[in-house]
This record gives C-alpha cells, sequence and structure tokens, in this order.
C-alpha cells in the first residue's frame, strides 16, 4: 500500500515539471532572446516526452490502486458471508419465519379459545340469572345452604315463609338466622347433609297468621366428586290439599250415610211387602208410601249433589233471563203450604211495591226459595211462623229476600258453617232429618253461579233469618252493555 503511494507521488511530480518547463517556454516566445530560444526547445521535448511518461505513470498507478480496492472489496465481501453460511442464513430465515407463523396460528387458537370461553361463561351467567330468576319466582319456599351450613340463597316465598332477610343472612349459619320456631326445619337440613342423603321429605307444620299451615319439604343434597357441596329445601304449602282431601272424606263419608238410610227403609219395606206381612191395603198402601218417600229422598240427594258437582265444576248450563221474585215466591209458598200446615206452622209473606226482577235462573231461584222456606219449616216447632218478605234497595241496585222463622234458632259458635257442605247443627239433629246439603247448593246458586251474597242471622230459641241478595236486572243488564 505505500509501494503504490509513492508511485503516485513520482508521476504527480513528473507532471509538474512538465507543466513549469511549458510555462517557461511560454515566456520564451513572449521576447526571450534567441539564446535561449533553442534551450527552450529541447526542454520543451524534455517536458512533454516527462508528461506523457507522467501520465502513463500516473494512469497505471490509478489502475493498480483501482484494482487493489477491488481486491479488498472481493476479499472483505468473502470474509463477510461465504456461500455456505449464506444458504444457513436462508434455512434458518425459513425456521424462524416457520416458528413465527407457528406462533401466529397458536395466538389465533388462543383468542379462539378466549372468545369461546367468554362466550360460555357470558351463556353460564344468563344461565345461572335465568335459574335464579325462576327460584324466585316460584310461590314454593326454597332455600339453598353450603356444605357448612351457611345460606347461599333463599327465595322471597321462603324468606316471608321463615321471616328473615335473606340479603343480610347470606353467608352466615342458618340456624343463626332462623327463629327458634323454625329448629326441626333447619335440623332436618343439618341431618340430611351429614347422612348425604340424596332426597328426605317430610310434612312440616308452621304457625302463620291465619293459622297452622302444613308445608310438604323435601330435602335434597347435592353431590360433587362424592362429596356433599350443597343442600336444597323445597317448602311446598298443602294445608288446602289436606282439606280438601279431609272434605272429600268427609263427603264420601257423609254421602254412604245419606244414602244408606232411605236404601235400608226401601229395602225392608220391601222385603216386607214380598214377605206378605202386609195383609190388608191399608197397610199396604203405608208401605208404599214409605217406600215411595224415602225414594223421593233419596232422588233429591242425589240431585243435590249433582248440582253441587255441576256447579264446583262450572259445568251446569244456566239460561238467565228477567224474573219477579215476587212470583217466584208466590209460587214456591203454594208448594211449601202443606207441608207447613201438617206441623201447624203459618207461612206468610210481602211482596214489595217497587219493581224486583232480578237476572236470574228462574229454576234454580226457585230451588233457593223453597231450600230456605223448607229449611225454616223443619227447624220451628208447632204453632209457629215462617215469615218471607223481599226488600228492594234501589240506591245498591239489589234485590233481596229474606226467610225468618220462630225455630229454635243456631248457636253463635256454630253459625259460621251452617252454609258448608253436609253440616249439621249438632243441637238440632233430633229436630229434623236432613242431608246438610241443602243450605250449601243455596250458597253455590246465589254466590257461584249468580254472584249475589246469602246471609244469616240466629239467637237459640228465638228463630233464624235466612237470605239471600242478587243484582236487579236493570242494573245487571246495564253493566254488560257498557
Amino acid at each position: 500500500m505505500r509501494r503504490q503511494r509513492r508511485l503516485v507521488w513520482a508521476a504527480m511530480g513528473t507532471v509538474m515539471a512538465s507543466l513549469c518547463i511549458a510555462a517557461l517556454t511560454g515566456l520564451y516566445d513572449s521576447g526571450i532572446g534567441e539564446g535561449w530560444r533553442n534551450g527552450f526547445v529541447a526542454w520543451r521535448l524534455i517536458a512533454c516526452c516527462l508528461g506523457a511518461v507522467g501520465a502513463i505513470v500516473l494512469g497505471l498507478a490509478y489502475h493498480r490502486l483501482a484494482r487493489t480496492v477491488a481486491s479488498i472489496a472481493r476479499q472483505l465481501s468473502c470474509d463477510l458471508v461465504l456461500p455456505t453460511d449464506l444458504r444457513a442464513v436462508e434455512r434458518a430465515a425459513e425456521a424462524v419465519q416457520a416458528r413465527l407463523q407457528e406462533g401466529r396460528e397458536a395466538v389465533d387458537e388462543l383468542e379462539a379459545e378466549l372468545t369461546d370461553l367468554r362466550l360460555r361463561s357470558e351463556l353460564a351467567d344468563r344461565q345461572k340469572q335465568h335459574t335464579e330468576a325462576i327460584i324466585y319466582s316460584l310461590r314454593d319456599a326454597v332455600v339453598v345452604v353450603d356444605e357448612s351450613d351457611r345460606l347461599l340463597m333463599a327465595n322471597t316465598a321462603a324468606a316471608r315463609l321463615l321471616e328473615f332477610d335473606p340479603e343480610q343472612a347470606r353467608y352466615l349459619p342458618l340456624d343463626r338466622s332462623l327463629a327458634a320456631q323454625y329448629k326441626e326445619f333447619v335440623q332436618l337440613i343439618q341431618r340430611s347433609r351429614q347422612s348425604a342423603t340424596e332426597a328426605t321429605r317430610r310434612e312440616m307444620v308452621f304457625a302463620r297468621p291465619d293459622g297452622p299451615h302444613t308445608f310438604d319439604t323435601i330435602v335434597s343434597c347435592v353431590q360433587e366428586r362424592d362429596k356433599v357441596s350443597g343442600v336444597v329445601a323445597v317448602l311446598h304449602d298443602i294445608t288446602r290439599e289436606k282439606e280438601v282431601a279431609q272434605m272429600k272424606n268427609d263427603f264420601v263419608s257423609h254421602v254412604s250415610h245419606e244414602l244408606k238410610t232411605p236404601l235400608a227403609s226401601i229395602t225392608a219395606y220391601s222385603e216386607m211387602l214380598a214377605d206378605g206381612e202386609a195383609d190388608d191395603e191399608e197397610t199396604r198402601k203405608e208401605f208404599y208410601h214409605v217406600i215411595q218417600s224415602q225414594a223421593q229422598r233419596l232422588n233429591r240427594l242425589i240431585e243435590d249433589i249433582l248440582n253441587i258437582s255441576r256447579i264446583e265444576s262450572g259445568l251446569i248450563k244456566v239460561q238467565k233471563e228477567p224474573v219477579s221474585l215476587t212470583i217466584l215466591i208466590e209460587q214456591q209458598m203454594q208448594m211449601i203450604k202443606g207441608f207447613a200446615e201438617e206441623k201447624g206452622i203459618t207461612v206468610t209473606g210481602r211482596a214489595p211495591i217497587v219493581y224486583d226482577q232480578v237476572l236470574a235462573d228462574k229454576d234454580m231461584i226457585s230451588q233457593v226459595i223453597v231450600n230456605l222456606l223448607s229449611n225454616a219449616v223443619k227447624y220451628t216447632p208447632s204453632g209457629g211462623t215462617v215469615r218471607i218478605e223481599t226488600d228492594v234497595n234501589e240506591a245498591d241496585a239489589l234485590a233481596r229476600v229474606t226467610v225468618t222463622d220462630t225455630g229454635v234458632g243456631i248457636p253463635a259458635d256454630e253459625i259460621d258453617h251452617v252454609f258448608d257442605k253436609f253440616y249439621r247443627v249438632g243441637a238440632n239433629n233430633k229436630q229434623a232429618k236432613g242431608t246438610g246439603l241443602g243450605l250449601n247448593l243455596v250458597r253455590q246458586i246465589v254466590e257461584t253461579v249468580h254472584k249475589g251474597r246469602v246471609f244469616v242471622t240466629s239467637q237459640v230459641g228465638v228463630g233464624s233469618t235466612f237470605g239471600f241478595e242478587l243484582p236487579l236486572a236493570a242494573a245487571e243488564m246495564a253493566g254488560a252493555t257498557r
């Protein structure tokens, strides 16, 4: 490298010398003497030669320098990247690119899984909210506790039944949140959890403001990995169901008893007739009369039962039309007077002086009037009176019918039950026979079919007043057209 620099400097010196000679030659041409002329010509030739030689040397020097630089550049290029190393780098770059692609695919998969998990979480939250909404909307009381008997959830029905605040009691032991009267319920949950019983069923009675209520209580354990993780208790109020079941049992019992009595009489007198025990015509007529009366009683009983059943089930056919209560009362009084005269009882009536038409089923209201009149006659001693009256309250648009007797009366503690099915006042059972369905049928016809009202007042030893109210036909039809 140093040699090359020296060669360049030598060439540059030669060129400079030729330039100086050329300058002196110019001076000669400007007026220098003849003596000098020949000398300068020789020098000019020398300078030209030297310049040519210097230019050639300088060109060679630059050519060699260029070759040297190119060689160095090639060397550097070879030293930096060899062909074999370049292929390795390319392979490494391809591997890196492949790994980057795999990473992008993995990231895409993770993002897809994350989105799926987010959707699953949102779906689980919605399902949880939906389940809680269902539980909170149930009429049955629902209580959920964890494996340590701490309250997790209780719906509104449970809070109202067990008299506690679910929010304040959450995550607290259940026995600390409930009053002492619910100790049996708490113990049932604890025993079920300890025994890991799948389902335990028991009837429990809790005191309520309107009286004791019976609840069908079902306690179930929640199993997770062969371990109890919680307990769910559901309390269903079966008070009304038990009452209905008892009413059905009483109904069957009463019907069986009421059917047996007339059937026994019919069977007995029929057998006596068949055995020839009625020797004369008068005795046979008496037997026929007993059989006929008992058959009619049996028929009335069956009809009353069927009518009540039809009304309660909503299957009875009703044909309402404007009818006058006064006319119906006059018709039924003529039917009952014969029975009343046999007992020496006077039946009187008073008709209103104003319009008393009601929109009603004529046959049903006639049956109501007959049942009230016959009931009054049955429980009135001989020599008593029965009075039926009709009043119209135009201000309230109501017609009222009352039947007042001078009979034995009804004790105060039993007066609220006289319209119940098969109910008969115990103190008056010997006074007259009956099925206990007549007054119940009156209430069903008046209140259920005609949307009216029945009522009764009574005093033992003085008498009773039974009655009913119905809307006037004009007011009811006017309301229906609005």
